[in-house]
């Protein structure tokens, strides 16, 4: 395997100075973007949709807690024997939540797998984030997430509810810490569509992940 080229530090800092001008243009474009999302028109949802809790029945607009935005993860459900190692890394880089409800904003994540499985999971896992079972109200399907993944943003006008927005895929892993990290460091994240130099070390997709507890018995 070949390493990057060894050079000077001011040639290095050229070389960087030249990439930085195409990452603010990244980011400004970023910012285009979701100016662009700001203004995305909505739509109504069904606020009573019954979702079960930890604690029994509550519904969409209960999701809210109070605030005025709602953001949902929806979890795949791979039935009673196992668990998608992606969703699983989605919650693991859910961060300390304080911040979001500073900005009047909710983060739930819900799942069609029963509430008694996702109660079992979340000890096994140690989070700490809010969790619902969807199963049988239809929700996964109506916010776009069918028997995927998906992370919906909701918007509460009184007791009205508004879908504001959708993404999944590659609009959902942008959104981890870990690939974020990652994208900075020489190898990157080490899948085989990445365009990298010839010999590096590269996996598939979704082959190396793991639930953060499985990684000891592989490494």
């Amino acid at each position: 395997m070949s390493l990057p080229p060894v050079v000077t530090p001011q040639q290095w800092q050229a070389a960087r100075d030249e990439l930085l001008v195409k990452e603010k243009a990244a980011t400004r474009a970023l910012d285009e973007l979701a100016a662009q999302r700001r203004r995305l028109p909505m739509t109504p949802f069904d606020a009573a949709r019954v979702f079960e809790g930890p604690d029994g029945t509550v519904s969409l607009r209960d999701l809210f807690d109070g605030r005025r935005q709602l953001v949902v993860y929806q979890m795949m459900d791979l039935g009673p024997d196992d668990y998608c190692s992606g969703c699983a890394t989605f919650v693991d880089n859910v961060g300390h939540l304080a911040h979001l409800n500073a900005r009047d904003t909710t983060f739930a994540v819900t799942s069609d797998m029963p509430m008694a499985q996702l109660a079992q999971y979340w000890r096994r896992m140690g989070w700490t984030a809010p969790v619902y079972s969807s199963r049988g109200n239809g929700f996964a399907a109506d916010c776009g997430a069918g028997d995927g993944f998906g992370l919906s943003v909701f918007l509460r006008e009184g007791d009205d509810v508004y879908r504001t927005y959708f993404t999944t895929a590659r609009g959902v892993d942008r959104l981890l810490f870990q690939f974020n990290i990652l994208d900075l460091t020489p190898f990157g994240r080490q899948e085989d569509w990445e365009d990298s130099p010839e010999g590096w070390p590269q996996t598939p997709p979704y082959t190396w992940w793991r639930l953060h507890d499985e990684y000891e018995a592989t490494n």
